[in-house]
């Protein structure tokens, strides 16, 4: 089997499309979840903390240093940890938006599961059969 026939064969495959959908899907899903922490879940949450933005909250380690002509020669070390507070914020909204949704998937597909199954239509041989069964049970 050829190279080119093998990759095709994979390609087509229908979970390596579904995966790639999915992978695009996520990355635009991604941008809602960003906005939606940024522009509805934060301004609320810096309003609750008395507007601290948490993203300028550093700890100094060393400051700048400069020289006699005022040219920094050694910028300031910072452990940034307000930073990591948001990034640590964005995740727990992304992970509970997640969440939402998958639970909303899986609710729509137990409410399909629950829906009462139509017995199926017996076809003109087990009608027959049925017949035939009924007809010698009453013998």
């Amino acid at each position: 089997m050829s190279m080119v026939k093998e990759f095709k064969e994979f390609i087509s495959r229908g979970n390596v499309v579904d995966l790639a959908v999915g992978v695009i899907i996520g990355g635009a899903f991604g941008g809602i979840v960003t906005s939606l922490v940024k522009d509805v879940v934060m301004p609320p949450i810096g309003y609750l903390t008395s507007g601290i933005d948490f993203s300028a909250l550093k700890y100094q380690i060393a400051p700048a240093v400069a020289d006699a002509a005022g040219k920094v020669t050694k910028p300031e070390v910072d452990i940034t940890y307000g930073a990591f507070i948001n990034t640590v914020i964005n995740f727990l909204i992304v992970a509970f938006v997640i969440f939402l949704v998958v639970k909303g998937v899986n609710s729509l597909k137990r409410q399909e599961a629950a829906k009462p199954v139509d017995p199926p239509v017996p076809s003109a041989e087990e009608k027959l059969l049925i017949e035939i069964r009924d007809l010698l049970a009453k013998r």
